[in-house]
């Protein structure tokens, strides 16, 4: 993905580490209460391996940075609002991390969760 050569140097970044950005981001967001596997199988490897970018996917084209988020929102909140406070922060804080443009991120909903109003 991002690559850069130096005098001293390569420096390649991982798409994965570009998925733990955009984790923290998405979980530091208002309104949002995890992270949901992409699919069935998503699911059951993050069981197995608890890998910490599930529900985040990074699509890298040699220019543009495309990035897919699948997240649950707390109930009562604006899906709106909370989605595109996601994309917004994931935006901001991968583009400072990297100094890379990201061209596209793609908030999906996968749920709701209901508090306990115990």
């Amino acid at each position: 993905m991002g690559e850069e050569t130096t005098t001293l140097g390569g420096i390649h970044i991982s798409p994965n580490a570009v998925a733990a950005i955009a984790y923290h981001a998405t979980m530091q967001s208002y309104g949002v209460v995890g992270l949901a596997p992409k699919n069935l199988a998503d699911g059951l490897v993050h069981t197995i391996t608890r890998e910490p970018t599930r529900g985040v996917s990074v699509h890298y084209n040699g220019e543009d940075i495309d990035i897919d988020i699948h997240v649950i929102i707390e109930y009562g909140t604006r899906i709106n609002s909370v989605a595109s406070s996601v994309a917004n922060t994931v935006r901001f804080h991968v583009e400072k991390a990297l100094g890379l443009k990201v061209n596209h991120v793609n908030v999906h909903v996968a749920g709701l969760r209901v508090s306990d109003t115990d």
